[in-house]
């Protein structure tokens, strides 16, 4: 029996030893580029920064109504930067389309066109009734509302003191804003009449009689002929009967 045993364990040894079979190894995975991803509401966050900034002269509440962004941004791998620009002459109101540039490592990769709508109200002068051709306006002629800037490209009037006792060019329909190419100061030299011509200076003062070529209003220069001489000289309106040639 002990004879078998040995037998048995001789031809063990004498065996090579089993192995189990190795794991097949896994398949290498896909190259993914890294990048990054800029989500649709950090661009929008861009386009805001810049509308604050370009708006903040105005004096007006703005409030951004609409930014033409849809969907996030897949970028490659690097620093991301982003520069907004706007059409030269837009003020900050009113629709237009910006320029979105996008680099990465101050390489260019995108240039995105965004419509945006902003509106900017701004307190301003209005008419509180129709004001027709010809008239002056007056204190109770006017009121302030605010308005928003787009509806009136930017030419208004602030205060009444701007406004009243100006000559309306051109009919103003009532609740309308005031602006100055509407309006126009009243001549208080009409073409044709006598005025008094005066000259001085810290020494000497000359007067003489002149008759204004062309209507005026105070502070106008306007072409008077004097009557001695008959030569025509440049004066500013100082009132009804009086201008002013500084020398």
């Amino acid at each position: 029996m002990r004879a078998l045993l040995a037998g048995l364990i001789l031809l063990a040894l004498a065996l090579p030893a089993y192995a189990a079979p190795a794991a097949p190894a896994p398949a290498a995975a896909p190259a993914v580029a890294a990048g990054s991803v800029v989500t649709e509401e950090e661009l929008r966050q861009v386009i805001r920064e810049f509308l604050v900034k370009k708006t903040e002269h105005l004096s007006a509440q703005v409030v951004v109504k609409k930014i033409g962004v849809s969907g996030d941004l897949k970028l490659p791998a690097g620093k991301a930067s982003f520069e907004v620009v706007a059409p030269n002459r837009w003020e900050g109101y009113g629709s237009t389309s910006l320029a979105l540039i996008v680099r990465v490592d101050d390489q260019v990769k995108k240039n995105l066109t965004v419509q945006v709508e902003v509106e900017a109200l701004a307190e301003m002068v209005v008419a509180t009734r129709t004001l027709e051709r010809g008239e002056v306006v007056s204190a109770a002629d006017v009121a302030l509302d605010r308005r928003d800037l787009a509806h009136v490209q930017g030419r208004f009037s602030r205060t009444p003191d701007e406004v009243v006792g100006l000559r309306v060019k051109s009919a103003i329909r009532a609740n309308a804003p005031l602006r100055g190419d509407y309006l126009e100061r009243v001549p208080v030299v009409k073409s044709g009449q006598l005025v008094t011509i005066v000259a001085e200076n810290d020494v000497v003062r000359i007067t003489a009689t002149g008759r204004a070529k062309l209507s005026g209003a105070v502070g106008d220069t306007i072409s008077v002929q004097n009557l001695s001489s008959q030569k025509e000289i440049a004066a500013r309106v100082v009132d009804a009967t009086t201008v002013k040639v500084d020398f």
